[in-house]
């Protein structure tokens, strides 16, 4: 590619126990306009990769470069282009989205009518407007998942690094979400999609990076890697690459034990 990449990820290492690493020396570069599908099973180093590129875990070898500049954790610029929806994110659900997008606003420093304009439009295309001045602790699970999701494009970040984002959401909802996703894409934006849902990962991903045991063991697109392992389906190639493949026998297992008599 011809442009400069948006993240570039040097021989990342990181452990929270000495000698147990979580990350063994991963590299990958993003470039804009892509779609990365960040996929591995659990345990592999997913959230502490989304953690050591936001900054709020400590490096322990290697580098991270966002914007075309080494990553200064003490340094909160870089934060303002970045979106985030973390897995299992909290919400200050005492207070109503009038509120919180405010705050946020604030934070990002938009001015308050462009606050309101913009998050009274999301809330409207998720269908959930009508709850703009009511308590978030009052919201089901996917309207609060929803909040998330607007919260992390309000100030229209240049990367969206997203970890299990459509928990709770609903079928309409997540069509839109794919679908902006991929028009974010189209203009620019630079799209870091980790997930377990492999039929999600495979359909909207340009480029797929599967991690086994600390380590990027594929970096391609699904028909590139699909083509190289001869596998037909994303979950395939993940059982494949990362070694598992006593699903069948575990499940029948598992229904042996409920078949037990009492």
């Amino acid at each position: 590619m011809n442009e400069n990449p948006v993240l570039v990820i040097k021989d990342l290492r990181k452990s929270y126990i000495p000698g147990k690493p979580v990350l063994r020396g991963i590299d990958f570069s993003v470039y804009p306009g892509e779609i990365i599908g960040y996929i591995g099973a659990n345990g592999a180093g997913k959230s502490t990769t989304i953690k050591l590129i936001l900054g709020l875990l400590p490096i322990d070898e290697g580098e991270i470069s966002l914007f075309g500049e080494l990553l200064d954790p003490n340094q909160g610029d870089f934060k303002r282009r970045i979106g985030y929806v973390p897995e299992g994110g909290e919400l200050y659900e005492n207070l109503s989205p009038a509120e919180y997008f405010d705050f946020l606003g604030t934070l990002y420093e938009l001015s308050p009518e462009t606050t309101e304009r913009r998050a009274k439009a999301l809330m409207e295309i998720f269908d959930i407007n009508g709850n703009y001045h009511n308590r978030i602790a009052s919201f089901s699970k996917g309207m609060k998942q929803k909040i998330l999701i607007i919260s992390s494009m309000l100030h229209n970040p240049d990367i969206l690094i997203l970890d299990e984002p459509l928990n709770g959401m609903d079928a309409n909802s997540v069509m839109i979400f794919k679908e902006v996703l991929s028009t974010l894409a189209k203009k620019g934006k630079t799209i870091f999609y980790s997930s377990h849902i492999m039929e999600v990962v495979e359909k909207i991903s340009d480029r797929i990076i599967l991690l086994s045991d600390g380590k990027v063991v594929a970096d391609g697109s699904f028909e590139q890697l699909s083509e190289q392992n001869h596998e037909a389906s994303l979950e395939g190639l993940f059982n494949d690459l990362t070694g598992f493949t006593d699903h069948q026998e575990l499940a029948e297992r598992f229904v042996r034990i409920l078949e037990e008599e009492a």
